[in-house]
């Protein structure tokens, strides 16, 4: 997992993967098929193992305000933690990529509208609750919203500090749009 993120899907060579594996090429073969197969499985474990669920901060927050503003900075810590690769895996590891790459594109890239209809759905219970204005078009502020933490995810590769990261997503919260 850690060798695709740091380095992406088809920059990551075989040689890359056994070796932080310590396994032979036929064992990675055997154990997965290939090397489509395993990042596949190595997203999967990102996935899971990840703190930035918005799932969870969605359901401990008040409101939806605060479940963004929670998952913005939730985001900014994990994507500068030293301990890892910068960014977001599921944001950086197949974004240029050959058309033989295609299928892998497509698993991250509805991963990624995965997350932003969590969010707007988020968003949407945040009107029946009044946490939001009743005319907010809750479709684009996602967007905007998943748009910022792309953003960010590229802002960490680029090596932002974990404040500059804290300061993207405070601002973003400035374009809220409170109840009426």
């Amino acid at each position: 997992m850690l060798v695709f993120w740091r380095y992406g899907y088809e920059a990551t060579s075989l040689n890359d993967l056994t070796s932080a594996m310590g396994i032979t090429p036929p064992s990675l073969y055997t154990a997965f098929g290939d090397k489509e197969r395993l990042f596949l499985e190595a997203v999967d474990y990102y996935l899971e193992k990840k703190p930035c669920f918005f799932a969870s901060i969605a359901a401990e927050a008040l409101t939806a305000k605060e479940a963004i503003r929670s998952y913005l900075e939730v985001i900014a810590v994990s994507q500068s933690d030293p301990k890892q690769p910068p960014g977001c895996m599921v944001v950086t590891s197949a974004t240029n990529c050959t058309a033989a790459s295609s299928h892998v594109q497509e698993v991250l890239a509805d991963y990624r509208m995965q997350m932003e209809n969590g969010i707007k759905e988020r968003l949407d219970r945040g009107i029946s609750e009044g946490d939001l204005a009743a005319d907010t078009d809750t479709a684009a502020l996602a967007s905007f919203l998943v748009t910022v933490i792309h953003g960010m995810s590229t802002q960490a590769r680029d090596n932002a500090s974990r404040e500059k990261l804290l300061a993207i997503g405070a601002q973003a919260m400035r374009a809220w749009p409170d109840p009426l």
